[in-house]
């Protein structure tokens, strides 16, 4: 059986997902479908919408098993 993270990231933040929390609201698929996939593996798409949308979605999370952090800058080689 194949196992998937449950972090995701893109440039400016990195999002984790704990299931054992998750109450199945399912605020965070309805309110941003783009991102929060409920059939597609992975289910959360950062590239699906702009990151200040996705941290608004993410602090509606009625379990909290939803959490950001933003991802420090990379330096210019």
């Amino acid at each position: 059986m194949e196992t998937y993270t449950n972090e995701f990231s893109n440039n400016e933040i990195t999002v984790t997902y704990e299931p054992c929390k998750c109450i199945h609201a399912e605020k965070c698929a309805k309110g941003l479908s783009e991102v929060f996939r409920t059939s597609i593996i992975p289910w959360i798409h950062l590239d699906g919408s702009e990151t200040n949308r996705i941290i608004n979605q993410i602090n509606r999370c009625p379990s909290g098993a939803l959490t950001y952090r933003k991802n420090l800058n990379k330096q210019a080689s």
